[in-house]
C-alpha cells in the first residue's frame, strides 16, 4: 500500500487533558479505493467531516473499526449520514453493540465517566451497513480477529501495512527518539489470548504499522515485539506489587518497578506534562486489567 495515499487525522479533544495526538482516522485514497479506520467518537465527527471535505473525499466504500470501544468507533452512525454508501465493517462480536449501541453506552459511561460524556453518545448504525468480512476490495483489505485489548478487536493487513488498532497497547513519540509503550488492558483480561493475537500478526511480518494510539511507526515487527514483551513483565509486576496487596499504595508501587524494569515504559519521564498526567491515569486501567486476571488464574488452582 503506497503511503502517499494514506492521511492521519488527529481528533484532538481539548477538553481532555493530554488527548492531543492520541485519537486519529486514518484515510485511504485513490481511484479504485477510499476506506477510513477508525472514525472516532461523536465529538470530533464535525471535524472529521470537514477535513474529508478539504481532502475532496466525495465517497467511503469502507469504514474499518479496529474495535468498538467509544473513541474509535463511537461516531460511525453519524458518519454514515455523511457517506451513507461506506460499508462497515466490524469483528462479528461487535456488530450487535453498534446497531443498538445502549448497552456500549452505559458500559462506556461506567468505565469512563466523564471521558465517556466528553465524547458523546454513540450513535446507530443502520443494520444493513455493517458486517464482518475477512477480506474486501477484491482482497485488497483483510481482516484479522485479535481480540486482547477487546473480546472485538481487529486488525487489517492492506498490503505490507497492518492497522493495528491497540493490538500491542499505546505508544506516543518522546523528544529523545526512543519508543514510549505501554499496554491497554481491558477489565476482562487474557494473556494467552492476547500473546496469541500478537504473535499471529508478528507472522505475517508487515513492514509498518498504524497504532491506534498512536501513529505510522516502523519496522513493525520491533513493535510488535516489545508488545509482546510488555505484556509478560507487566502481569509479572502486577503479581509482585499487587496481587495480595491491593492498598492505596498498590498502583505507585507497580509505576515505580515498571519505572526499573521497562526501558520502555521508563520513558514516560520524556512526555508533555499533560501527555504524562494522561499516561499516569490510565496506567491504573491496565493494572486492575491484570489484576483481575491473575485473580482468575488464583481462583482457577485453588
Amino acid at each position: 500500500m503506497h503511503t502517499v495515499n494514506l492521511n492521519c487525522i488527529d481528533l484532538d479533544e481539548p477538553r481532555l487533558q493530554g488527548f492531543t495526538r492520541f485519537i486519529s482516522a486514518w484515510v485511504y485514497q485513490s481511484d479504485e479505493l477510499n476506506f477510513l479506520v477508525d472514525p472516532g467518537p461523536l465529538s470530533t465527527i464535525s471535524y472529521l467531516v470537514e477535513e474529508l471535505e478539504k481532502m475532496g473525499v466525495k465517497r467511503l466504500d469502507y469504514i474499518l473499526l479496529t474495535h468498538i470501544h467509544i473513541d474509535h468507533a463511537g461516531g460511525t452512525g453519524e458518519l454514515l449520514r455523511k457517506y451513507p454508501d461506506a460499508r462497515v465493517i466490524c469483528h462479528p462480536k461487535g456488530i450487535r453493540h453498534m446497531v443498538d449501541p445502549e448497552k456500549l453506552w452505559q458500559g462506556s459511561l461506567q468505565v469512563l465517566g466523564h471521558v465517556a460524556e466528553v465524547y458523546g453518545e454513540i450513535v446507530p448504525v443502520p443494520k444493513d451497513r455493517i458486517t464482518f468480512a475477512e477480506e474486501a476490495a477484491g482482497g485488497k483489505i483483510k481482516a484479522y480477529l485479535t481480540p486482547g485489548h477487546a473480546q472485538h478487536h481487529l486488525c487489517f493487513l492492506c498490503g505490507d501495512l497492518l492497522f493495528g488498532g491497540e493490538v500491542v497497547g499505546v505508544r506516543s513519540p518522546v523528544p529523545s527518539g526512543g519508543i514510549y509503550m505501554r499496554p491497554a488492558t481491558p477489565p476482562v483480561f487474557k494473556l494467552d489470548t492476547a500473546l496469541d493475537s500478537i504473535r499471529r500478526m508478528i507472522e505475517l511480518a508487515p513492514a509498518r504499522l498504524v497504532i491506534a494510539h498512536y501513529g505510522l511507526v516502523e519496522p513493525a515487527l520491533d513493535y510488535l515485539e516489545i508488545g509482546r514483551r510488555q505484556l509478560r513483565l507487566w502481569v509479572e509486576g502486577v503479581k509482585k506489587n499487587c496481587l495480595g496487596r491491593e492498598d492505596e499504595e498498590c498502583e505507585e508501587r507497580l509505576f515505580n518497578w515498571l519505572l526499573e524494569y521497562d526501558p520502555n515504559y521508563r520513558l514516560i519521564r520524556e512526555l508533555p506534562p499533560d501527555v504524562f498526567a494522561r499516561e499516569r491515569y490510565f496506567l491504573g486501567n491496565t493494572m486492575r486489567g491484570m489484576l483481575g486476571y491473575l485473580k482468575a488464574r488464583e481462583g482457577e488452582s485453588g
